[in-house]
């Protein structure tokens, strides 16, 4: 699985020695692991460079994640009517170690956006509403983990980046939800949502020029509004 998590967007190709990097596993056993997943059907090599890339089969495994989904199944089409009606840009993502990964993301910029997310794509957890609305509703030994993480990988920023997340958590935790501009006129505002036991986050969010508290009024209501209707319907399926 780690030598799996090793391809990134960027990273289609790797090699057993940048595996071995990635992974800190020898190059031995990285080796005899890539043979293995080969074998599988899960990594298929590059004749010209033995270097390898996903396999097809990953994607199967992906496409049962989301069909076998409760959860993506009752927010994805109330995410879609959100999305048309208010002309925003709507994400559910869920928790991976210290980053985020989307779910699901409906793109409704009101005016043109360089800028495209897609489901599998990866987020930092520490600068994004949606990472920051998830801390928020980890238990509390898993956000102090997380915490004291990005305390050391953040150290240079952290003057500045640690009263955020600890402004950001008492948000959620006052009014339900927290905002944030990690890119430059992005506004976005999320919220957490628990399902039995599993942590997902809510978002909505604009590419805008508006000042970013304006912004910020606009979305969250409908936010609010979209997160206690999935909520209702996730307790009828419970």
């Amino acid at each position: 699985m780690e030598v799996l998590r090793s391809f990134r967007p960027g990273s289609e190709l790797l090699g057993n020695a940048e595996l071995a990097e990635r992974t800190g596993l020898s190059r031995s056993t990285v080796s005899r692991l890539t043979q293995t997943l080969v074998g599988a059907g899960f990594l298929q090599v590059e004749p010209r460079s033995r270097a390898y890339r996903l396999a097809p089969a990953v994607l199967s495994l992906a496409q049962a994640m989301r069909s076998g989904s409760t959860v993506l199944g009752i927010a994805a089409p109330r995410m879609r009517a959100t999305a048309e009606a208010r002309r925003v840009n709507v994400g559910l993502a869920a928790p991976d170690r210290d980053e985020m990964v989307y779910l699901e993301s409906i793109r409704y910029n009101r005016r043109p956006s360089l800028r495209t997310v897609v489901s599998g794509q990866r987020v930092p957890m520490e600068l994004t509403s949606l990472g920051r609305a998830y801390l928020a509703s980890a238990p509390e030994a898993q956000r102090k983990a997380l915490l004291a993480h990005f305390r050391y990988v953040r150290r240079t920023q952290w003057a500045e980046l640690g009263p955020a997340l600890t402004e950001a958590v008492e948000e959620v935790q006052r009014q339900g939800y927290c905002a944030a501009s990690w890119q430059a006129e992005v506004v976005a505002v999320a919220t957490p949502l628990v399902f039995q036991r599993s942590h997902y986050a809510l978002n909505v969010s604009l590419t805008t020029s508006e000042p970013f508290a304006a912004v910020v009024r606009e979305l969250a209501p409908a936010l609010m509004a979209l997160k206690a209707e999935i909520q209702r319907e996730l307790e009828a399926a419970e």
